[in-house]
């Protein structure tokens, strides 16, 4: 306590003091009894007030027993049912929870974990993905800056997420092994990749990883089989020193649609586990291809550049023609790239009703060009300029980002001011001579369904290689390209209907399914009512679920369906609208492919965090260990806490009540 309040409280006794004798005592002649205890009430209130008045800050010390956090982090995984160790991980639980020397000792915290931590309620073990990791850097930022440590109840097989054996905490981990720990021959594949989308008649790669585990050599077969059919078949030697093999296939796209594939390994001999010799893959054989014709008048670098740009998405076939030629056949291509155009494209541009690029340049002839309602109008003469880009960031026709535009060399064209008659947008704007215009260089333009764009230069092979020179690839050019053709070949209108589903579920997985819904001005509608119907193709049961609204769209989960192929749909009630599809749920579980316990990585765990490791039926020694640990002991902390007076509110009522004896003392005495 500060000598200032000190000082104030001395005055405050003196004052309270000097008040109440000169009410009781100063010059009364007779002085009765009663008087020193009204005396003594009137001086204590009074000083009690002047406390209140002076509230100097009251400091108390308090100390408060930390104990060392013990996070009990147990499996919940469908792993653990495949060990048959359910009964064995409760009783663990069960024991931990009865030692009463442990509970002494530590502040113990319960959890479950499978895909995501959760505080231990009930123990199901029906997770269908294991991430061992997340548990972990869980509980290591739950308990950050304490003493803590943490028993870890797996198995150590783990199917998502960072490995749990580098995983980062300060935690001491003390993992007890769930399962067999016997290691058997097994093989398995591991994994299987494919491109989701193929081209009816094309050849498309599939890649299947598949590993080995065991003490001799073994021969096995590696097959793909799709409806039943077996469509590639490889044999295979395994070895302990050749454990790892990658086989690659070309596979046949031959129908349109979505089809399912199944890879898988035949079984060797002593083999325990055989659900992790197959995984199945799907893959949708798209029929739109977009056929581009390069039509020019001459041969320029430029087509060249515009081919290679263009066939970089395989989606697109690019032929490159020259206008004399009597062969073409216009009807066999959807999207036209016009190449300086003459007075020779007159029958071209008659003949075309599906959207084009135009380029213009040097030799073009602009007054065909300007007799021809395209909406635009060049007063060019006989003289050639140069125009560098501008990249204009309020364009919103597609989204395109600035890839260095403004960098790359300028194209060459007729100079003469350009008049756009009709409703479009620029992309680019020129820049001629050190001048920045608003004159277009790059310009697209829409009229009802039909859209066409125009480049007022040539030159445009020069930026594909001023755009490799920056970043050592063509990526961002031909994106570029992509992105243009894409929005002008495009001749769909927007769905007001956007389902999205994947294509195959594992077991046990939740069916998640969204939709968006937009009004005829496509803006989200919230009023709507969207109902999904799930029919199971082999035994042809339905089922109608409604979506739910979750922010902006809507979204429906669907469990407990059993394996098999689905179709889909997705309807609008009193609309005529919907969205249909197919999806397949595998037999296969992944929690299911593991054979034993991953005692060595679990063991690594443990070296790493200062723990050790058991085996489940130990866990009475792990118990005692704990108990004993010398690490981990309770601490002390002192709490300084500093209090107001004006803040005790038995101290108001102290005043209180001692002003009120004092009163009726008084008026029983006759003395108010």
């Amino acid at each position: 306590m500060e000598s200032t309040t000190i000082i104030y409280i001395v005055l405050a006794v003196f004052i309270s003091v000097a008040i109440a004798f000169f009410q009781y005592f100063y010059k009364v002649q007779r002085t009765p009894k009663v008087h020193i205890l009204l005396f003594s009430l009137k001086a204590l209130s009074l000083f009690f007030i002047g406390l209140l008045l002076i509230n100097p800050k009251i400091t108390t010390v308090e100390t408060e027993n930390i104990k060392p956090v013990l996070s009990v982090l147990v499996d919940n995984s469908l792993s653990t049912q495949f060990f048959k160790e359910e009964n064995r991980v409760r009783e663990v639980v069960s024991k931990i929870k009865n030692n009463q020397e442990l509970q002494d000792k530590f502040n113990v915290q319960y959890f479950s974990f499978g895909k995501e931590v959760q505080t231990l309620d009930s123990l199901s073990f029906n997770e269908i993905q294991t991430d061992i990791s997340k548990a972990i850097v869980a509980v290591n930022e739950l308990n950050e800056a304490k003493n803590a440590a943490t028993i870890l109840v797996t198995d150590g097989n783990q199917t998502q997420g960072n490995d749990y054996e580098f995983s980062s905490t300060n935690n001491k981990i003390f993992p007890l092994v769930l399962g067999d720990t016997i290691r058997y021959q097994d093989i398995q594949i591991s994994q299987v990749n494919a491109n989701k989308y193929s081209y009816i008649q094309n050849k498309f790669p599939v890649e299947a990883l598949l590993y080995y585990e065991g003490k001799e050599a073994v021969n096995t077969t590696f097959s793909i089989t799709k409806n039943g059919s077996i469509v590639f078949s490889k044999k295979l030697r395994f070895s302990p020193e050749n454990p790892v093999q990658t086989v690659t296939a070309d596979l046949v796209s031959n129908a349109k649609g979505v089809h399912y594939y199944t890879a898988s390994v035949s079984k060797i001999a002593d083999e325990k586990n055989t659900k992790n010799n197959y995984k199945n893959f799907s893959v949708e054989v798209l029929d739109e291809q977009t056929k581009v014709l390069l039509l020019s008048s001459f041969l320029h670098p430029d087509l060249g550049a515009l081919k290679k740009a263009i066939e970089s998405n395989k989606q697109r076939k690019v032929d490159i023609a020259l206008i004399h030629d009597t062969t073409i056949d216009l009807e066999a291509y959807q999207f036209f790239v016009l190449y300086q155009p003459n007075s020779y494209f007159k029958s071209v541009l008659e003949k075309i009703e599906s959207n084009f690029l135009l380029i213009s340049g040097t030799k073009t002839d602009w007054n065909f060009l300007n007799s021809q309602n395209l909406g635009v109008q060049k007063r060019a003469i006989n003289q050639k300029e140069e125009y560098t880009a501008i990249y204009n960031p309020d364009f919103l026709t597609f989204y395109q980002e600035d890839i260095g535009f403004g960098q790359f060399p300028p194209l060459k064209d007729a100079f003469g001011e350009v008049q756009v008659k009709k409703e479009s947008q620029s992309l680019l704007s020129q820049k001629f001579a050190g001048v920045e215009t608003t004159q277009p260089l790059l310009s697209n333009i829409e009229e009802g369904d039909k859209k066409y764009a125009l480049l007022f230069g040539e030159g445009i092979w020069k930026w594909r290689a001023a755009s490799y020179l920056r970043e050592q690839n063509f990526e961002s050019f031909d994106t570029f390209v992509g992105n243009l053709v894409q929005y002008l070949a495009s001749t769909k209108k927007r769905r007001r209907l956007d389902v999205k589903a994947q294509r195959l579920y594992a077991a046990n997985e939740p069916i998640n399914i969204s939709a968006f819904y937009v009004d005829k001005n496509y803006q989200f509608d919230s009023r709507a009512s969207l109902e999904l119907t799930l029919t199971n193709l082999q035994t042809e049961a339905k089922r109608s679920i409604p979506f739910s609204l979750v922010n902006n769209s809507y979204q429906v989960a669907v469990e407990g369906l059993p394996s098999g192929e689905y179709e889909y749909s997705v309807t609008v009630k009193n609309q005529n609208i919907r969205s249909s599809g197919r999806f397949k749920i595998e037999e296969y579980q992944i929690e299911e492919q593991f054979t034993n316990a991953n005692f060595k990585k679990l063991e690594r765990l443990a070296t790493k965090t200062g723990g050790t490791v058991m085996y489940v039926d130990k866990v009475d020694n792990l118990l005692k260990n704990l108990q004993k640990h010398a690490s981990f002991y309770t601490t002390q902390k002192a709490i300084t806490k500093k209090q107001s007076l004006v803040d005790w509110k038995w101290l108001l009522v102290l005043i209180i009540i001692l002003l009120s004896i004092e009163w009726f003392i008084r008026k029983y005495h006759g003395k108010i």
